[in-house]
């Protein structure tokens, strides 16, 4: 039995038992820091943080900030959908329409939507790149854009998790000319008044947790190694504690380097399920979330679903999640998501990051029941 620390927040009545679930996962042992959150209705609920954000025992406090890994290509998804929302981005339209670089060897007709729901045949690079060269936009994109296809585009949907950054930000900055990190700071972050930077500034570094690889963190790479398609687990190799160094924060990875606190994601995705967010649209939203991908994935064979970045109905969401539900998980265990038939925004985030090849992360399992169970 391991020390529980003091579990610090705000919890509505109603979801306590939210808080006994958060604190369960610190007292067998299965967590060492992390903070959980949800907003229903466009009210938070359900604001907790406990343990520790470093191997110094630094405190997790209420504006600690972690790697959130995958939720990132959710909300560099948003950011796709409100330029398409503008009117300044199609997605049915060919990825080279707007980065006319990327049509080299054959890529000329892979749509944005395509590309954004995993169908583009480029789920790993064609060769070995160093993770610094990776870290620097221009090298990484560039070397997207010279490459073929690793097999044929639109016969199948392979998580391309470290490439789709690539494939959403370029498109964006030949867009708007901004990168998207920075977009995100000036016309999301800011304006919903949330902590989430993709690209963390010096002065900010002193907040961010360090990530700890857990039991099983490395399963999933080792499975995809294994499979037909195991280009996403190889090239470009990152470490699971890769994002504790100052490059990787510094850098914009816009499929996995996102940090963020557990508040500030409730109430970005809390916006988005009530139709209240002011950045995009109900329209624009619902337009972003329509299936690009509904099928087996290429390697497991389990059923996913892809909108333009968006997982939908994913089994990180809890089982009881509405068939509506919508946003992305992370490695090791963070989740971020909307669910529209229940007015909700829920994010958990860790840095102790775990793997369970038997079933769903109990910690997460843990907080959802309690959170469905109280609606």
């Amino acid at each position: 039995m391991m020390h529980t620390p003091t579990i610090a927040g705000v919890t509505d009545p109603r979801f306590a038992a939210v808080q006994d679930a958060f604190a369960s996962s610190f007292s067998d042992g299965l967590e060492l820091g992390a903070a959980v959150a949800v907003v229903l209705d466009g009210q938070p609920v359900v604001d907790l943080w406990g343990g520790t954000a470093d191997a110094s025992g630094r405190p997790w406090t209420r504006d600690t900030l972690v790697n959130v890994w995958s939720v990132t290509k959710a909300i560099s998804a948003l950011a796709l959908a409100m330029l398409q929302d503008r009117g300044q981005l199609d997605m049915t339209r060919p990825v080279a329409d707007y980065w006319p670089d990327f049509a080299a060897n054959g890529k000329g007709q892979i749509t944005m939507d395509q590309a954004l729901s995993h169908q583009a045949g480029l789920d790993g690079l064609a060769g070995e790149m160093a993770l610094s060269d990776a870290l620097d936009h221009t090298t990484f994109a560039a070397a997207v854009a010279r490459m073929a296809p690793l097999w044929q585009p639109g016969s199948a949907c392979v998580y391309h998790s470290i490439t789709l950054g690539a494939l959403m930000a370029e498109p964006f900055r030949q867009i708007d000319g901004r990168s998207i990190g920075r977009f995100i700071a000036d016309e999301i972050a800011g304006p919903l008044n949330i902590d989430f930077f993709l690209g963390l500034p010096l002065d900010q570094d002193h907040r961010v947790a360090e990530l700890v690889e857990g039991r099983g963190a490395l399963d999933w790479q080792a499975f995809l190694r294994s499979c037909p398609y195991p280009h996403s687990a190889l090239y470009p190799e990152v470490p699971a504690t890769a994002p504790n160094s100052r490059a990787w924060r510094a850098a914009e990875v816009a499929g996995a380097g996102g940090q963020s606190d557990a508040i500030s994601l409730a109430k970005l995705f809390g916006g988005l399920a009530n139709g209240t967010s002011p950045v995009i649209s109900p329209a624009g939203l619902s337009r972003a979330l329509q299936p690009r991908f509904d099928g087996p994935d290429g390697c497991s064979l389990e059923p996913v679903c892809f909108a333009a970045g968006f997982r939908l109905r994913d089994p990180a969401y809890g089982a009881r999640a509405s068939r509506h539900s919508f946003g992305h998980c992370g490695w090791g265990g963070s989740v971020a998501f909307a669910d529209p038939d229940a007015g909700l925004g829920f994010a958990f985030v860790t840095r102790n990051m775990l793997g369970f090849a038997d079933g769903p992360d109990p910690r997460r399992a843990r907080l959802l029941n309690a959170v469905y169970d109280a609606l």
